[in-house]
């Protein structure tokens, strides 16, 4: 007989909504049953290793910056930006009631400041003191103001300071945590979700889980390939292989056991938040695990024969989605960076906590020593680590070790050498006359100063001194679901005639970040962990209300 254990709720996984979800409603007096199918040391999901970056609107910190931004400037870049339907560009109020994605991305840039950058700062949280200007959009039809803010400490540290805030809220013991237990059905009793039957995956033991409501917050569908090509869009390219950036636990199994058995529906499951440049991971903590770089705007993007893709060049900070359309459409499933050292020292950068030590363990004299001199630990260290950054004295034997690394002959040594001195004719004629589109959009990019920080002066690839030259293989790299159960501004799940499926919530990714799909086909980048935070606040908010 099934172990049975009783709550008032039943939060579904251990990530930043889960956390959020469990904080909020111990300090509302709840009984709290949190079930994740991790150990205790990675609770906090995919959060635990990102790098902490948010999408804020109208901020003290914008404000200092003198960014005149609001809410409706905001969501004219969101809309616009995500193609989202129902009135690109928020045409009418019908619209925000039909389509519970419209109705999130006006929440969300209507109530992220108080939602989570008052919020995250009354719970102790820092920012570091600059606003990031990303994904701008390849026709400036992204971001038009700098809103991405990063947390001082990485997510890391986010999910360390709400962890511990959770202890502090079960003061008197309504808390209950299970580790490494999966979750393999909800139950019902008079049309209304009750709990859940999970397997402890130690013992193999069968557990009931009896609440009053249920919340899930499983994740996406990205950590499962099989999941992820099934629901790849048939008109984008798909690429033979990929790398795993997600939580391999983000399978979509609870999605799927939702709509079959209670008529919840799984919408935009097609919309993806892959990156376009992932390298193996060094020591990699399941099959497939990658790590999602920062692209380096100086570097020359080249195909599998060393040859510069184009017309338009690849650049990263414009535009992610359109980046991996092009990555996924090459003949073979990987592409190479073209830099020297003098660009990777500046520019190169790793997506997460584990990479960013600096950030990550609050140490702001050398974070700016390295801002300010170059992150050459960072370069060595992978030059030591990755089989995927090769390292040359010259471009000759570069295409040696790119050939050897794909074990073809796809590089051409000559090729590769045309492709470097056509770049640099651009500076044959002094710094002011070169026509490049991809100069014009470093340029660009230069303009606001925190970029200026974290990209090279434009300069020739071989210029004296700026050696020796490296190239590194890149693959795409799955990330997170923009799709997933269709939820309204309370996070109910809704059936597919629109009415809240009884008992039952959804927050964060397995919600698509709200409604099943808020951010569109595209993402301002930075709006995850808010949507996280923003639909798990909402989630108790209904609970309490008795929603």
């Amino acid at each position: 007989m099934a172990k049975v254990m009783t709550s008032d709720i039943l939060v579904i996984g251990g990530g930043l909504a889960g956390i959020v979800t469990a904080l909020e409603a111990l300090r509302a007096g709840k009984r709290v049953t949190l079930v994740d199918r991790d150990t205790a040391e990675r609770m906090g999901g995919l959060a635990l290793w990102a790098f902490g970056g948010m999408m804020l609107v109208n901020t003290p910190l914008q404000q200092r910056m003198k960014i005149q931004d609001s809410p409706e400037i905001a969501l004219g870049d969101w809309l616009s930006f995500g193609e989202l339907e129902a009135g690109e560009r928020f045409s009418g109020e019908a619209a925000s009631q039909d389509d519970p994605r419209l109705q999130w991305a006006r929440y969300y840039v209507e109530h992220s400041r108080a939602e989570v950058y008052d919020w995250l700062s009354n719970e102790g949280l820092k920012f570091l003191p600059a606003v990031n200007w990303v994904e701008r959009g390849r026709f400036g039809d992204g971001n038009r103001l700098p809103r991405y803010h990063v947390i001082w400490g990485t997510a890391r540290e986010l999910i360390r300071c709400l962890l511990a805030a959770l202890h502090r809220a079960n003061s008197d013991g309504k808390l209950t945590l299970l580790h490494q237990h999966r979750v393999t059905g909800l139950e019902q009793q008079g049309g209304k979700v009750c709990g859940a039957l999970a397997v402890d995956e130690v013992t193999q033991e069968e557990v009931r889980l009896q609440a009053d409501v249920v919340v899930m917050a499983t994740g996406g569908i990205n950590g499962e390939h099989g999941e992820c090509r099934a629901n790849w869009p048939t008109n984008h390219p798909q690429p033979a292989t990929m790398l795993n950036g997600a939580h391999p636990h983000a399978d979509g199994r609870l999605h799927h056991w939702v709509a079959d058995s209670l008529g919840g529906q799984i919408t935009h499951a097609g919309e993806m938040w892959n990156y376009a440049a992932g390298i193996e991971h060094p020591y990699p903590h399941f099959a497939g695990h990658g790590l999602s770089i920062i692209p380096c705007k100086s570097a020359l993007w080249l195909n599998h024969r060393g040859e510069r893709i184009g017309p338009e060049p690849l650049v990263t900070g414009f535009d992610t989605h359109w980046l991996c359309q092009r990555v996924a459409e090459q003949e073979q499933p990987w592409t190479w960076h073209l830099l020297n050292w003098r660009i990777a020292a500046r520019e190169f950068a790793i997506s997460g906590a584990e990479h960013n030590a600096r950030i990550r363990d609050k140490q702001f004299p050398l974070f700016v020593k390295e801002l300010l001199l170059g992150n050459h630990n960072l370069v060595r260290q992978m030059q030591r680590e990755s089989r995927d950054f090769l390292v040359a004295d010259t471009l000759g034997e570069l295409a040696g070790k790119m050939n050897a690394r794909t074990a073809a002959h796809h590089i051409d040594p000559a090729v590769l050498q045309a492709t470097a001195d056509a770049f640099d004719a651009n500076f044959t004629s002094g710094i002011h006359l070169h026509n490049d589109p991809q100069i014009r959009l470093i340029q660009h990019a230069r303009e606001w100063k925190p970029d200026r920080l974290r990209t090279c002066k434009p300069a020739p690839l071989q210029k004296p001194g700026a050696g020796p030259y490296i190239a590194i293989r890149m693959q795409l790299i799955t990330r997170k679901s923009l799709g997933g159960l269709r939820t309204d501004l309370q996070s109910r799940v809704l059936d597919v005639q629109g009415a809240p499926v009884p008992g039952l919530y959804c927050v964060g990714e397995a919600a698509g970040f709200g409604g099943g799909g808020a951010n569109g086909k595209r993402s301002l980048e930075g709006t995850f962990l808010p949507g996280c935070i923003m639909t798990a606040r909402a989630a108790v908010r209904s609970i309490i209300a008795g929603g």
